[in-house]
């Protein structure tokens, strides 16, 4: 019983009843609700032996460059400096990589960079975070914001000051 009224009602033309029935052409685009004029190919199914083989499978879900800030959709946040130290990069690179453990104000605890020559953050300094990752730092995804909260900006700046937090030189004026 329900399957013949579902035949039925896909079969009747579409009716308009504010217009009329002569309002609209009678085209096979409005014969039916069920036509989709979008699509020019059908959906391809997967064979029996493709899915015995198990080919289809759906991909993985990518990871987050930074977790912390992805979990509350937030581009930046404050947080505060547990302890600030260096971290030693990967293998064909060497030196000492200024970072800082920053204690989010989500509760988190993460490893954040400082970027620039120099900085004037210790422990309980308040910070602001973005993310970011080092690359060839293991287990550092975030920046900290150079010239926002107790990070001062690179005083000796002046190519990118934007991204060190240096405002730009005065001019010398002429007497």
């Amino acid at each position: 019983m329900a399957t013949a009224f579902f035949r039925s009602s896909l079969s009747a033309p579409l009716r308009w009843p504010l217009l009329g029935p002569t309002a609209l052409p009678s085209t096979s685009l409005f014969a039916s609700p069920a036509v989709r004029a979008f699509s020019t190919t059908p959906a391809q199914n997967a064979t029996l032996n493709q899915v015995l083989r198990g080919c289809r499978k759906p991909k993985k879900a990518r990871h987050a460059v930074s977790p912390a800030l992805s979990a509350v959709q937030a581009p930046m946040l404050k947080g505060v400096c547990v302890k600030v130290g260096f971290t030693r990069p990967k293998k064909p690179n060497s030196g000492e990589r200024k970072t800082a453990r920053v204690r989010l104000s989500t509760g988190k605890v993460i490893s954040a960079f400082i970027p620039g020559d120099g900085h004037n953050i210790q422990q309980h300094s308040v910070v602001m975070v973005r993310g970011g990752r080092m690359q060839d730092c293991p287990g550092v995804r975030y920046k900290c914001i150079r010239g926002s909260m107790d990070l001062g900006g690179v005083g000796t700046r002046v190519s990118s000051r934007s991204k060190y937090g240096t405002k730009k030189p005065k001019k010398a004026s002429v007497g």
